[in-house]
């Protein structure tokens, strides 16, 4: 039942994605291929550079529709008013940064839900969700805390895949590799 309800958001692909293992020396040769300048790969075929398209084949999210901004109020309030009509309880945060949610307690709200009504069910994957934005999607350093300016565009769970979360996911992969090149090449060439 939640599997429908993930393909209704677009999102069940992407949900279906696990740790990838195995791939370490593919990885840092792709590290090392990796030119900020141009935001592409140098391969022996050329340069090789990760599209929008790629991004929905990979995920599976959607490339078109509306633009995926995210709320600036940042404010302790908005963050529990948000929080209680997503989650139904008011969100655990960071305590350096209020507008960030926990996803320890994102993950332990989405997995105490009963899934015995259609709310609740909507309640699950919203948390999914929201789960997937911090630990897959749109991932900080810390990995242990999401953004709560995302909450907003989860309330209408009708529209949720209506946003071009594939065009973010793009950007966000450019800019942070662009931004974080060197300091991740010398953390796989560690390894």
């Amino acid at each position: 039942m939640v599997e429908n309800y993930l393909r209704v958001t677009g999102f069940y692909h992407v949900s279906r994605i696990g740790v990838i293992r195995g791939f370490h020396l593919m990885l840092a040769a792709l590290v090392e291929r990796w030119r900020p300048e141009t935001h592409s790969f140098v391969l022996p075929i050329g340069e090789v550079t990760v599209t929008l398209e790629d991004v929905a084949h990979i995920f599976g999210l959607p490339i078109d529709g509306e633009p995926v901004s995210g709320w600036t109020d940042s404010s302790s309030e908005f963050v529990q008013s948000q929080g209680i009509a997503i989650f139904g309880r008011e969100p655990s945060v960071s305590h350096n940064a209020k507008s960030y949610i926990k996803l320890g307690w994102v993950r332990r709200i989405r997995d105490a839900e009963l899934l015995d009504t259609e709310e609740s069910i909507r309640r699950y994957v919203r948390c999914h969700i929201f789960y997937l934005l911090g630990s897959t999607l749109f991932t900080d350093k810390s990995t242990a805390y999401v953004h709560a300016k995302y909450l907003p565009l989860l309330h209408n769970f009708e529209q949720i895949h209506t946003y071009s979360w594939g065009q973010l996911v793009s950007l966000i992969f450019t800019e942070h590799y662009a931004v974080h090149h060197d300091m991740i090449q010398r953390r796989w060439m560690a390894l």
